[in-house]
């Protein structure tokens, strides 16, 4: 069978000003493309479905039109579960509908869900945290260990009574107990999680800018052994760079967001994973590159009018753009800046002269006029750069009021 796994959509993400969800349309419907042209027979979607609690109404719709379409009316299963931007009781409350349409949505991570049966499949066993899918043109079932967001403190009040036990401890004690009881060598065995991974004795992993951190400490760091042997293939969500921390023989991967949503993601490709899988045998999955999106590009200039060639060149872009220069931008230099590209999202003036130390300004002379000391005062705050000529008018048309 085939399997798309994606995660971190952040529907209704915006980046400062600049709304995303023209973007994020363009990419749903290449997703909803992949699916068709590989014809994948289960799709998950691995937590932050939404960027906030609140959605947007244009970002709930486009939620469950995707949706709607990846399930093609009922024939294919698409399991969908809450991440840390996400309301778990949004999540969970559509979900009667949302199965009329093939549609299983997990908000909390001991949900059960009731079993029901389409033309295309039947969930024929579910119990708090594990769904067997049977799907018909398969003769054999699929498993599906699920976990979705929830803060330490919450998931050790799901699952482990001794709230002072290690939280890896609690999870793992958990996902193997349910895989003993389900996950025989007759089925194709999954889990799907929305939490901070990663393998232990490994650099720690960084979180993107503008991410709800999820990893306070160590407290909240879960470590892909507590992950049950019986499990081939374990798709999460949260980290948007796509990376396996498993192996190639029983992947655990992050699929990564279909967008560059901060500059710390700048230049990064960006995918979903398509996994073949049968039962009692190791997983093959590659992944496949989004092409819908602009791109988010860093750039430093020291020369305006390089700035401003650059910016000419790159449209469809969203900027973040440094200029380094021995003065402060003049207003005339900004204007010049924002009428050359529309999606200047940070414009960062940096000056050369780090050097400066008050120690070069121990003694001021108090009877100098008003500008000098202003000059002065504005130099000990700004590394000894001396205001441009539009703060001084500025300062004087203060002055003068």
């Amino acid at each position: 069978m085939k399997i798309l796994h994606t995660a971190d959509w952040h529907l209704g993400k915006r980046l400062d000003r600049f709304s995303r969800l023209e973007e994020q349309i363009l990419v749903m419907n290449e997703i909803v493309e992949i699916a068709d042209a590989q014809n994948v027979d289960l799709v998950l979607v691995a937590g932050d479905l939404f960027d906030n609690f609140n959605p947007s109404v244009e970002a709930t719709e486009l939620f469950y039109k995707t949706l709607k379409r990846l399930s093609l009316n009922g024939k294919r299963p698409v399991i969908a579960i809450s991440g840390n931007h996400d309301s778990p009781n949004l999540i969970d409350a559509p979900d009667p509908l949302a199965r009329e349409c093939g549609i299983v949505l997990i908000g909390h991570p001991k949900a059960v869900v009731n079993p029901f049966e389409l033309n295309g499949f039947k969930i024929t066993c579910s119990v708090p945290g594990f769904i067997e899918i049977k799907l018909k043109n398969q003769e054999f079932p699929v498993r599906i260990l699920h976990t979705p967001y929830a803060n330490e403190i919450r998931l050790k009040e799901y699952f482990g009574e001794n709230k002072e036990e290690d939280l890896n401890q609690v999870l793992a004690e958990n996902w193997q107990r349910l895989a003993d009881e389900f996950c025989d060598e007759a089925g194709v065995n999954l889990m799907m999680a929305h939490l901070y991974m990663n393998r232990k004795g490994t650099p720690l992993l960084d979180e993107p800018e503008g991410e709800k951190p999820i990893k306070i400490g160590n407290a909240d760091l879960i470590f892909s052994d507590s992950i049950p042997p019986q499990i081939q293939y374990t798709a999460l969500g949260h980290l948007h760079g796509f990376r396996n921390i498993g192996t190639a023989e029983k992947p655990v991967v992050y699929s990564s967001s279909p967008l560059c949503y901060s500059f710390s993601e700048a230049g990064q490709t960006k995918f979903v994973s398509i996994i073949e899988a049968q039962p009692n045998q190791h997983v093959s999955f590659e992944k496949i590159a989004l092409q819908q999106g602009k791109s988010l590009v860093r750039k430093t200039f020291n020369n305006i009018e390089h700035a401003v060639e650059w910016l000419n060149e790159n449209q469809n872009t969203l900027v973040e753009l440094t200029l380094e220069s021995e003065t402060f931008l003049k207003a005339e230099d900004r204007k010049k800046i924002y009428q050359a590209h529309p999606g200047i999202v940070h414009l960062i003036p940096k000056m050369k002269n780090e050097e400066f130390s008050e120690n070069q300004l121990r003694t001021i002379n108090l009877n100098q006029d008003i500008q000098a000391l202003f000059k002065d005062y504005f130099k000990t705050k700004n590394n000894g750069q001396e205001p441009n000529e539009d703060l001084i008018e500025l300062f004087n048309e203060i002055k003068n009021l």
